[in-house]
């Protein structure tokens, strides 16, 4: 499930400019990477960028890297001195997203980790104010498993995909589509944990926003 052309390009007219490094990393993303359609775009980088202003966290922790767009509009709100530390898995991909992080002039606001997530992020030294979750969507629910151990209170999450194109409101789901089985089971639990305050902003492909009371 993702917005309408008309309603995306409605929300593009009344939102001012892109950055221009950051639409150049578009249209670099949709030349030369897989996948382009992963890339979180003008108005959910906008978002981001928006949250981040508002709670302005020290230490922001992004699952997910992919071309590094997100973290870049991140890294526009980020307080003097905070940091954002984002996992990719894909090995391939580093040479791009260094590339883009250095053109932005963005190397001291963010570091890069390449491997599996649920391996790094027990190693980085937090605590974070802030997460971005946007990695394997088999693996969410690891991810918040993990994540609620050393979350502090009053710290955020913000998990994309939870509409997963629309597959979550089909009414059967393929044995091997562990995607979506992920996904499906993320929310639930989300939605059963009283640990956490949450609302789904239904914008792309949908975000769950969640706060640990």
């Amino acid at each position: 499930m993702t917005a309408s052309l008309e309603l995306t390009q409605f929300a593009h007219e009344h939102m001012g400019e892109e950055d221009p490094i950051l639409q150049e990393l578009y249209r670099e993303t949709h030349l030369k990477v897989l996948h382009p359609r992963m890339l979180s775009g003008f108005w959910q980088g906008k978002l981001l960028q928006m949250i981040t202003a508002m709670i302005r966290p020290r230490n922001i922790l992004e699952i997910g890297t992919y071309t590094a767009y997100s973290a870049l509009y991140m890294a526009k709100a980020l307080p003097e001195g905070a940091k954002i530390h984002t996992i990719e898995v894909n090995d391939e991909l580093e040479s791009f997203i260094r590339k883009w992080i250095e053109r932005a002039g963005a190397s001291d606001q963010i570091e890069l980790h390449i491997g599996n997530a649920l391996e790094i992020i027990p190693q980085l030294e937090g605590p974070f104010d802030m997460v971005f979750m946007d990695g394997e969507k088999s693996e969410y629910v690891e991810y918040y498993e993990l994540l609620m151990q050393i979350l502090p209170s009053g710290s955020f999450i913000l998990a994309d995909n939870i509409f997963w194109d629309g597959k979550v409101f089909e009414p059967a789901v393929k044995s091997n589509d562990y995607s979506t089985k992920g996904i499906l089971k993320f929310n639930q639990m989300v939605k059963d944990d009283n640990r956490v305050e949450k609302v789904i902003l239904p914008l792309r492909d949908g975000i769950f926003l969640i706060r640990k009371k």
